[in-house]
C-alpha cells in the first residue's frame, strides 16, 4: 500500500494546445489521496478567454459552447491553489506538461503556487521505466480495467492515481512513499519546468541553443543581452521567472 505523510494530488488538464506558453486550460480536474487512503476531487471547466481549436475538440470533446458562462483561471485560481495546499503533485506526464502549463496559468494571473518542498510523482516515467506503454495501455495493464472516458479529465486523473496505488503493489523495489519513488525513477532537480535549464554538479546551466552546458551565471556576466533576448522572447513565465530570479542573485554576490 502506498505511504504518504502528505496528501498527494493527482493533476490532469485538457487544454487549447501543449504550448505552454501561449495554450490555456479548458478543463482541471485533480484528485487529491490522503493519508488515510480516501479521496477528495475538485473538477471544473474552465474559460481559456480563446478559441479551442478543432485539434484540441477531437481529443477532449470539449467545445467553446461547453465553457462559454464557465469560470476564467483568474476567477478559480485562489481555490485550486486551496486545494493543492500540503500537498505533493502527480499525475501522467506531469512534469513535462500539466504542472508547468498549470504554472503558466498561475504566474499569468499573479498568484504565486508555492513549489518549495513539494515532491513531484510523474506516474508515466515509472510505466515507461518498467513497460513502455500508453496511459489506456497503463490502466488495463496495472488496474485490469478500461479506460472508457480518456481525455475526461477527471478520469484520466483517477486512472493515473489507480495505476501508481497498482505499481507500488507491482514493483517491492519501488518501495511505497514519494521518495523512495522518485529515488527508483532519478527525476532530476527541476528549475524551470520547460528545462530550459537544468542543474549541473549543483549550478543551473543553460540546456538549449549556443549556451547549452555553459552555467547561466557565466552567460549573463559575459552577455547581460542575453537577459533581455529570453526575456522579450517566446519562453514560459516560469522560464523567464526563474532567469531573474538566477540574475538577482548574481546581481546580489556582486554587491
Amino acid at each position: 500500500m502506498l505511504q504518504l505523510t502528505r496528501p498527494l494530488a493527482f493533476i490532469d488538464l485538457e487544454t487549447t494546445g501543449i504550448n505552454l506558453s501561449a495554450d490555456r486550460i479548458v478543463e482541471i480536474a485533480i484528485v487529491k489521496l490522503l493519508s488515510d487512503g480516501s479521496r477528495k476531487v475538485y473538477r471544473k471547466l474552465v474559460n481559456p478567454e480563446m478559441a479551442i481549436p478543432a485539434g484540441s475538440t477531437e481529443v477532449h470533446g470539449i467545445t467553446d459552447e461547453m465553457v462559454k458562462d464557465a469560470p476564467t483561471f483568474k476567477k478559480i485560481a485562489g481555490e485550486i491553489k486551496q486545494f493543492l495546499d500540503t500537498c505533493d503533485l502527480g499525475g501522467y506526464n506531469s512534469n513535462r506538461f500539466d504542472v508547468p502549463l498549470l504554472m503558466e496559468e498561475f504566474l499569468r494571473v499573479g498568484v504565486e503556487l508555492d513549489m518549495k518542498g513539494r515532491k513531484m510523482v510523474d506516474v508515466q516515467k515509472v510505466f515507461h521505466m518498467m513497460e513502455q506503454r500508453t496511459l489506456g495501455a497503463a490502466y488495463k495493464f496495472y488496474c485490469q480495467k478500461e479506460l472508457t472516458d480518456a481525455h475526461s479529465a477527471e478520469a484520466d486523473a483517477t486512472a493515473t492515481l489507480e495505476i501508481l496505488e497498482a505499481q507500488v503493489e507491482r514493483y517491492p523495489n519501488l518501495g511505497n512513499n514519494i521518495d523512495s519513488i522518485l529515488k527508483f525513477t532519478g527525476d532530476d532537480m527541476i528549475v524551470d519546468f520547460a528545462r530550459r535549464f537544468i542543474m549541473e554538479k549543483g549550478i543551473e546551466v543553460f540546456n538549449f541553443g549556443k549556451h547549452k552546458g555553459r552555467p547561466v551565471t557565466e552567460v549573463l556576466k559575459a552577455e547581460p543581452q542575453y537577459y533581455d533576448w529570453m526575456m522579450k522572447g517566446d519562453f514560459p513565465l516560469h522560464t523567464k521567472q526563474k532567469l531573474t530570479e538566477i540574475l538577482n542573485r548574481t546581481l546580489l554576490k556582486k554587491g
